[in-house]
Parts: C-alpha cells; structure tokens; sequence
C-alpha cells in the first residue's frame, strides 16, 4: 500500500511564511508517523503557485492520520487536502 499526500496554494490564501509552517506541520505530522518516505518535494521555485507531495509507506491508523490532517488543514484555513491510498505494482 502507498499513499500520497498533497497540499497546495493555488488560491494565494497563504502567505509565503503561511505556507512554510503548513508545509511543516504537515511533513512533521508524517513523520511522527514513522513511516518511510519515498519521496518529498514541491513546485519549482519559479512556478506560479505553491504545491507538495510525500509519497509514504503503509500506515497502521489511516482514519487517525486524516483527522489530524484535517486539523491542521484547517488551522491554516484551506479548503482541502488530497490523500490517495493505493496498491503499488512493480512490472
């Protein structure tokens, strides 16, 4: 199992330092998790809107994960959070 976690700021709701401390929270939250992280990262610099991903290992308590998710999503006042679960397939 895989899961992906994504954030972003298209709307401009957040302010540069707005978004580094939810960016923050976020990848603390997985971390605290102590899952394996398979990839990390974000938009280019120069892009004209704010993203992130982690891509993480299998997690015991999903239902946990997301409502702390869902805290801190609305701590920094943004509408959503996108988390996909998914079976990963080497071919």
């Amino acid at each position: 199992m895989t899961v992906v976690v994504q954030i972003g700021n298209s709307d401009n709701k957040l302010t540069q330092e707005d978004w580094s401390w939810f960016v923050s929270e976020i990848d603390d939250l997985i971390k605290d998790y102590k899952v394996q992280i398979h990839f990390r990262g974000g938009s280019s610099w120069d892009s004209p809107w704010q993203n992130a991903c982690w891509v993480i290992e299998h997690m015991a308590n999903y239902n946990e994960f997301e409502k702390e998710i869902t805290q801190i999503r609305k701590r920094h006042s943004q509408d959503s959070v996108a988390i996909t679960y998914g079976e990963t397939e080497f071919v």
